[in-house]
């Protein structure tokens, strides 16, 4: 994986290293959003919104009873498993910029599928949730740097939970929704709260915090 910084014009007065990396694909699946079919477990690997919100509390010097740490942490590992063990995957997608809400509806978007996820089942650490509910923030739009999506058929989804949850850091990894065939509103994203209320996920107009990086 990689990323791009932008420098501010006149800014570029340092030394700049540019890299790529080449490698081969060893297997034969089309991983992508366009794979997505209705049926697909939609998997989380982890609790989500640790990278913000640990960003944020160190850059607003805010302090809570107990520290945040981000989830940073490589996704190579869990992915090889799940490919090495013959898990079929449609998609993949990190949770950076927009967190898990961009990612689903991005995905949903591209598919013209409908993705209906529930709200007790997202993980979130009690930290990160008393934290967005004092600063008014929606854990599902703060970024993560280790955590990602996986869209997979139903026939190899437990399998493929079992697989990610064997990794220490994704013991929270979890089946968050499945996939719908598009009815009268194809391409959007749904959540059912605990009390049985349903809402759409849309994408965030502008940022909930300050651009990390």
């Amino acid at each position: 994986t990689g990323d791009t910084k932008v420098v501010d014009r006149g800014k570029g007065d340092g030394v700049f290293i540019n890299t790529s990396g080449i490698g081969l694909i060893e297997h034969d699946m089309v991983i992508s959003p366009a794979s997505v079919e209705p049926g697909d477990a939609v998997i989380v690997s982890r609790d989500i919104g640790r990278h913000g919100i640990a960003v944020m509390t160190v850059r607003e010097g805010l302090s809570f009873e107990t520290s945040i740490k981000s989830d940073c942490a490589g996704l190579g590992n869990s992915i090889d498993s799940l490919i090495s063990a013959g898990v079929e995957i449609h998609c993949l997608r990190d949770l950076t910029r927009g967190g898990l809400a961009t990612a689903l509806v991005e995905i949903a978007r591209t598919s013209g599928h409908k993705i209906e996820i529930d709200e007790p089942s997202i993980p979130v650490c009690e930290e990160v949730g008393a934290a967005c509910e004092i600063l008014g923030l929606d854990p599902m739009y703060v970024a993560c740097e280790g955590a990602f999506t996986a869209f997979i058929p139903k026939d190899f989804a437990a399998g493929a939970l079992e697989i990610i949850r064997s990794d220490p850091l994704c013991s929270d990894a979890g089946i968050i929704g499945h996939v719908r065939a598009a009815d009268r509103h194809p391409g959007i994203v749904t959540m059912k709260s605990g009390l049985g209320v349903e809402r759409i996920i849309d994408m965030q107009s502008g940022e909930q915090l300050p651009r990390i990086c």
